[in-house]
Formats: structure tokens, C-alpha cells, sequence
């Protein structure tokens, strides 16, 4: 068949006339491999005449298609195949390299396993969880919500347990924002953000941001387009490692005080950070909804975060789950409930955040001694800025380092790569040398 079907040749193959119906069907012919990837689709207005439905009917199965990452191209270039399965897949993470053992892998903004504290006594005591094995749709173990409580930094209407932090935005952005939908979110931000806002189907709206925070001139310019949601990270930003001053925070809640925008506060880093936690909740309860991953400070497997919100939201959320598990996992509550608690832990926690610092610092101090001089920030990685992306990555792997390019963490162009520090235990002044020649194209 030609790489190029006609509108007559398509629309003999379609029955149905709505722009979901249209979209179901050509999803159809992709899989099959009748409209085999690389293939240009016939255009907007050819296609609609041929069925005799509207153009914004073909745009809208289009945009459907698009969402899905089965047909790409926008504007006058028209669309064409990308790809052949109706399964969304997260554009950014789903590309993130897989590496060799002689590649030194500094990609991933991860915490060191050899200092996450141990969990044998911790998942013991949870074998003796309240309710264990109950279909009961329990949001939140009373044990877990008291050994939060009194660190959370406001006091919200109720907590709720999910299974991880991103988990914990996608609950809330499926339960709260129709797809469509504006989301604003800061810029840089955590690449599986992008993701899931893309995923939705929502319309990213980016938010500038300097050492203090996001731009509050950007953020009130953005409320014009009245996004359902703001996502941000208060504590410390995954990427860039900054921390929002208490300065900033009053001016952000200033600028969304006379809005109806849902505030999603994102502390992934969580107790590791060098910071004590922050929200906005402080000031607009009723619309912040607050989420802390303990995945860096007690482990990945352990799959908890804990979210506080207004009640309504944490009954839309709750509803969106009762079509998947429902509730998260009692006997993983229970372990966290007891590692927070527990004294070894906390200093376990304490040390590897120690660590953390002298680990950034230490190359921090290198890439100085190298003519780059970068502010000392927070969080498991760096962020930092180079001529050329893309010339920083091919040096960089030349000297079998692999780092994370900048541009998958941003909406706007970009010349920065991420470096993790946190697994980057020894090797800083190789590892800095390579940086610095990579950041500079001249070298």
C-alpha cells in the first residue's frame, strides 16, 4: 500500500462518523498494520469532505490519536503514523537509556541503596496490621497518619495513602482535572511529570522559576488561562535542587489567592532534604493538596507517599481508585508507620542526608576548581547548564558517563544536563574534569 492513502481510501474503511468513533477505528487500522507506521494521513479538510463531517471532528480524533503517541505532526506538515500500539507511553521516561556495567550511570536522580535503612523488623511488625487482609477501603492506617502528623508542615481537613509519589499526582490529576484542561507547572520539573500531565490529555502551561522558587509575575500571567491545577515542588525541586524562600511562598499564595486553582505541592525528595517542609496550606487550605514520597528516605519497594487535602478532593480521589485497587497496600502503611517511628531509622534518615550533602558539596568544590562555579543546592542531583546539550552528552559518554539531558525536564529549550550525586559515592574530580571539558564546546 502507499505510504500515503487518499481521504476516499480511509474513508471506505470508516463507519463511524463521531471523532471518538474515528479515532477508534483508525487505531484499529494502525494496529493491524494496515496503516503502517511512517504513514502520512490524508489531510483535515480532505478527510472531513470525504466523510462529510466537520474538520474539527477530524482534528478532535486526531488529538485523541496524538494523545494516545500513535500519530504526530501538527500544522501544515499534516499528520502521519508514529506508532503502532493504542497504549499511551510516557514520552520522556519511556526513553530514558538503559546502560552497561562500564558506563557510569548518573542519569537518575536516585537514592544509594546502601543507605536506605533495613526493613526486616519493620515489614514484621506489619504482618500484625490493623484490619490485615480486609476489602475495608481504609484511605489512610491510623498509624501511619499519626506517625506524619506531627512533622506535616499544616494542619489538613484529611491524609490519604497512595502507592508512591507519582502515583499520588496521577490519582489526583485523574480524580480532580478533565482532559483538556490547563495545568500549570513549574519549568524545569521532573521529566514523569510531564508525563503524566501529557498523558491526561491537559494543556502544560510553564512557570519560570529562579532561586527562590516559581516567577510570580509568570504564575499570575498564566491564572489568565485559569488552569485547573498548579503543580510545584516547595521543598526541594528534584531537577535544580532550589528551595522555595518563605518570601517566595507569600507571594505565590498572593497571586492565587483570588483564584480557583487546585495547588499540587510535589515533595519527592521528602526527608532527605536538608529543609524542613513547606505548603501552602498554611495560607489556602481549601485548595492545597499536599504530597510527601518516602521512597528516597526509606525505599522505593516500600511504594508509600501520604497526601493531606481538603476532604472533598480526598473523596474524588478515593472514588477515581475504587476502579483500580482502591486502597494502598495496609501492610506497606504499616511498615512506614513503624520505620517513622522508630529511633534507628530516624538517624538512619539523618546520616544518609549527611551524606547526601557531603557527596554534592564534594563535587560541587571540583567542578569550582574547574571554572565552574555552581550555588550549592539541595536534593540528589545538579543541574547544570552547558553550551551545547547534546555536545555535553556525546563528551560525557565518550568518558563512560551517562547523565540525563536537560531538555526531557523542560517545556522550553534548554542547554543543561542532570547529574545525580546521591549514588556518585567516589571518582568526583574524573567525574568533574569530564563535566567540565563537556560543558564548554570550545575545550
Amino acid at each position: 500500500m502507499s505510504t500515503e492513502p487518499d481521504a476516499t481510501w480511509l474513508a471506505s474503511r470508516l463507519t463511524q462518523h463521531t471523532a471518538r468513533g474515528i479515532a477508534l477505528e483508525v487505531s484499529a487500522l494502525i494496529r493491524s498494520g494496515t496503516l503502517a507506521v511512517g504513514t502520512r494521513m490524508p489531510t483535515v479538510r480532505d478527510l472531513a469532505f470525504t466523510l462529510g463531517v466537520s474538520p474539527g471532528t477530524i482534528s478532535e480524533a486526531w488529538s485523541e490519536l496524538k494523545r494516545q503517541k500513535i500519530v504526530s505532526g501538527r500544522g501544515r506538515g499534516g499528520a502521519w503514523v508514529s506508532g503502532d500500539s493504542a497504549t499511551p507511553r510516557p514520552a520522556r521516561m519511556g526513553s530514558v537509556a538503559h546502560f552497561g556495567a562500564d558506563v557510569l550511570d548518573l542519569s537518575l536522580a536516585i537514592p544509594d541503596a546502601g543507605l536506605l535503612p533495613p526493613l526486616r523488623a519493620a515489614l514484621a511488625h506489619a504482618a500484625d496490621a490493623e484490619k490485615l487482609n480486609s476489602y475495608e477501603r481504609t484511605p489512610i492506617l491510623p498509624a501511619l497518619r499519626q506517625a506524619v502528623l506531627p512533622h506535616w508542615p499544616y494542619a489538613p481537613d484529611a491524609f490519604l495513602a497512595t502507592n508512591g509519589g507519582y502515583n499520588a499526582v496521577y490519582s489526583v490529576l485523574h480524580a480532580t482535572v478533565l482532559p483538556g484542561s490547563c495545568v500549570a507547572i513549574e519549568d524545569p520539573t521532573a521529566m514523569r511529570l510531564l508525563d503524566i500531565i501529557e498523558d491526561l490529555g491537559a494543556e502544560l502551561l510553564p512557570i519560570g522559576c529562579d532561586a527562590e522558587g516559581p516567577l510570580p509575575d509568570q504564575l499570575a500571567a498564566s491564572l489568565a488561562r485559569r488552569p485547573a491545577a498548579l503543580i510545584f515542588q516547595p521543598r526541594t525541586h528534584s531537577v535544580t535542587g532550589r528551595h522555595v524562600s518563605a518570601r517566595r511562598l507569600q507571594e505565590l499564595a498572593a497571586v492565587l489567592a483570588g483564584s480557583e486553582t487546585l495547588v499540587i505541592e510535589d515533595d519527592g525528595v521528602g526527608d532527605v532534604s536538608i529543609h524542613p517542609p513547606i505548603s501552602l496550606g498554611t495560607t489556602i487550605p481549601e485548595r492545597v493538596v499536599h504530597i510527601r514520597s518516602f521512597s528516597k528516605s526509606l525505599g522505593p519497594d516500600l511504594r508509600i507517599a501520604v497526601l493531606s487535602a481538603p476532604d472533598k478532593v480526598i473523596r474524588q480521589i478515593q472514588s477515581y481508585r475504587s476502579f483500580s485497587s482502591g486502597w494502598t497496600s495496609r501492610l506497606l502503611q504499616a511498615a512506614t508507620a513503624w520505620l517513622l517511628e522508630d529511633a534507628a531509622t530516624t538517624q538512619s534518615v539523618a546520616d544518609a542526608r549527611r551524606i547526601y550533602a557531603e557527596r554534592r558539596r564534594s563535587f560541587l568544590s571540583h567542578l569550582a576548581e574547574h571554572g565552574i562555579a555552581m550555588p550549592e543546592t539541595d536534593g540528589l542531583c545538579i543541574w547544570i547548564p552547558v553550551e551545547s546539550e547534546q555536545y555535553a552528552l556525546v563528551t560525557l559518554a565518550a568518558h563512560g558517563i551517562a547523565v540525563l539531558p536537560g531538555s526531557k525536564c523542560s517545556l522550553r529549550p534548554t542547554e543543561h544536563v542532570r547529574l545525580a550525586t546521591a549514588v556518585l559515592a567516589q571518582g568526583h574530580e574524573r567525574v568533574a574534569a569530564a563535566v567540565a571539558r563537556a560543558a564548554r564546546r570550545g575545550d
